[in-house]
């Protein structure tokens, strides 16, 4: 195992405890919520999972193992938790504790999500290798169940039993695995599924690329349709009872449902970036994580933000430059001065003239430290117009593009403007 560097925060991001919670240097990918709730941990693209006090609007610590974003979060009865990312590692932590309990063996594949079973004991992760895997929490083998057509397995959960394991993915269904008897198909939806959230009852609620939430009974087959508009959901979490299910979306709103009635209640709406994760805590509040790096919090039952929302764009990019705007889009990874601390991407300061993987403090892989690339307005325009997988192979850098002549120049004029020393 690698060496695991450790922050301990002191009053670093020490905030009112009614505060929304900063901290993360990338889009914050997962949250979850302690059985007391006490606690309060987040996962990020900025690699680190990080341990907060919702009663001092604090953080206790960040931890650093992952190589690779932080993509699934998650409490177990006990109060211990997990973490795992796009390295294919999964580590079971302690509260109280800065260093693994335990980190089991790496899949080879992404660990999209990960839950932990309600009889405790047991932790299950969907990976982006079409499988589904259990392992006990006190180590050993996984168990592996395989069926999914598509390689992104997005979304896992447990019966309230914790008799069997529940998964959706890119292949469009929502899979029932028993950990005795025989797999089978819950339902089929006909497009990429990117959530899901067992209820009470055992009704799996699943959505993903269209704006609609399926309630699939524990028997099988769709039930019922929410209709949260057209564009694409990407988290799901029901509270403690099952009477409310929130669904957040690409478009950076979420949507609350009363069930099971399955009356919308409200919409909450935020700086309109995307939400990638969202957890209720047993009082019911909800947290929520996004692009802007915020982890926030909402009392659903009167759509009260419990802290100011205020977007990175406006606070970080405060310039009226054309390139400001398309810049905007990568604000939530680089600084354009200072250093790279706790960020999901290198500084951007002093680019021009700059090889490639050459900033001090970031640690980049492997690939991008092989290559002979200096940054200029050439190759800058070049990872723009190809796309980072295409034009710097095994970055870690999100595929982007920018497709209009005239916002890429003015990107360009941007960058060579508010980079220099």
């Amino acid at each position: 195992m690698r060496r695991i560097a450790i922050a301990l925060l002191v009053v670093l991001f020490a905030l009112p405890a009614e505060a929304e919670l900063r901290g993360h240097g990338g889009p914050v990918k997962a949250i979850a919520v302690s059985p007391d709730g006490a606690h309060v941990v987040s996962g990020s693209f900025d690699q680190s999972a990080i341990l907060w006090s919702p009663a001092r609007g604090a953080a206790e610590a960040v931890l650093r193992l992952h190589d690779g974003a932080v993509d699934a979060v998650a409490f177990l009865p006990d109060g211990h938790f997990v973490t795992g990312g796009e390295d294919g590692r999964i580590a079971l932590w302690r509260v109280d504790a800065r260093e693994p309990v335990r980190v089991f063996a790496g899949t080879g594949a992404r660990i999209a999500a990960v839950a932990a079973s309600p009889r405790g004991g047991l932790i299950a992760a969907a990976t982006w290798d079409r499988r589904v895997r259990v392992w006990p929490v006190e180590g050993g083998d996984a168990r592996v169940f395989e069926g999914h057509t598509e390689t992104a397995v997005n979304a896992v959960g447990w019966t309230p039993d914790g008799s069997a394991v529940v998964s959706a993915g890119y292949d469009g269904t929502v899979r029932l695995w028993p950990l005795e008897g025989t797999p089978r198909v819950l339902a089929e939806v006909g497009f990429p599924l990117n959530a899901l959230a067992v209820l009470p009852d055992g009704t799996v609620a699943t959505a993903g690329a269209q704006g609609t939430v399926f309630l699939v009974s524990p028997g099988g087959g769709v039930a019922r349709r929410l209709d949260a508009g057209t564009a694409p959901l990407i988290t799901l979490a029901a509270n403690a009872d099952g009477t409310r299910l929130a669904a957040g979306g690409i478009r950076g709103s979420v949507a609350i449902w009363a069930l099971p009635e399955g009356r919308l209640v409200r919409s909450l709406t935020g700086p309109g970036l995307p939400i990638w994760t969202a957890a209720f805590a047993p009082d019911g509040v909800l947290w929520t994580g996004g692009s802007d790096r915020r982890v926030r919090r909402w009392d659903v039952e009167t759509g009260a933000h419990l802290g100011g929302a205020v977007a990175a764009s406006e606070t970080e990019v405060a310039s009226d430059h054309p390139g400001a705007r398309v810049f905007r889009a990568c604000a939530a990874c680089h600084t354009l001065k200072g250093g790279s601390a706790n960020r999901a991407g290198p500084t951007l300061a002093g680019l021009f003239g700059r090889r490639i993987a050459s900033v001090p403090d970031y640690p980049y892989s492997e690939a991008l430290r092989g290559m002979d690339i200096v940054w200029t307005r050439e190759t800058v325009a070049k990872l723009f117009t190809l796309g980072p997988a295409t034009y710097t192979p095994g970055t870690k850098m999100p595929e982007q593009v920018v497709g209009n002549a005239q916002d890429l120049e003015a990107l360009l004029d941007f960058l060579e403007r508010e980079t220099r020393g």
